[in-house]
């Protein structure tokens, strides 16, 4: 088996044409991009068995979390969704349309208008967050327990660390 992939490729041309370039960090940067697109992809094909955008179920699965009575503001389900408001405001809409939330006026603030799990969208999200842990499960099942902590304490290492930089943390 050739365990040759697509960034060693890219790591040594630059390294024929660049030489003068530290080109080390590219061998974790590149792989996390190509693999983040690989994973998204995969979560996507995963839960069209649920009928569901992947930014549907994010929505959904933010506010299942969330604990009873699964009502979030919109700005807060904008700290877990990467989208912009507008796009938050269509995707409400039209989850509303399709009947897995309702919208309410919070009880404190009146121009708020929460969103919540109708009973039809807990019975969507949660047969959809099993599909999405299995394809989760699937995606790394080779490696082993070990493997998995330490790969997951160095991308969560990673992850602080560009946010902090970024000025998101």
């Amino acid at each position: 088996m050739d365990n040759t992939d697509i960034i060693d490729i890219l790591i040594s041309d630059w390294k024929k044409e660049r030489s003068d370039l530290d080109i080390s960090a590219m061998g974790v940067v590149g792989r996390v991009l190509k693999l983040g697109k690989i994973l998204e992809k995969r979560a996507g094909i995963a839960l069209k068995e649920s009928d569901l955008y992947y930014t549907d179920f994010d929505v959904l699965a933010t506010l299942r979390r969330s604990g009873k009575p699964y009502k979030l503001t919109p700005k807060e389900l904008m700290k877990s969704v990467l989208i912009t408001s507008g796009a938050m405001t269509s995707l409400l809409d039209r989850l509303t349309k399709l009947d897995y939330i309702y919208r309410e006026k919070d009880d404190i603030d009146k121009r708020i208008r929460r969103a919540a799990l109708t009973p039809k969208g807990i019975k969507i999200i949660d047969k959809a967050i099993e599909i999405r842990f299995n394809e989760a499960e699937k995606s790394i099942n080779y490696l082993t327990s070990d493997e998995k902590n330490t790969l997951s304490q160095l991308l969560r290492k990673m992850v602080l660390n560009v946010e902090k930089v970024e000025g998101k943390a």
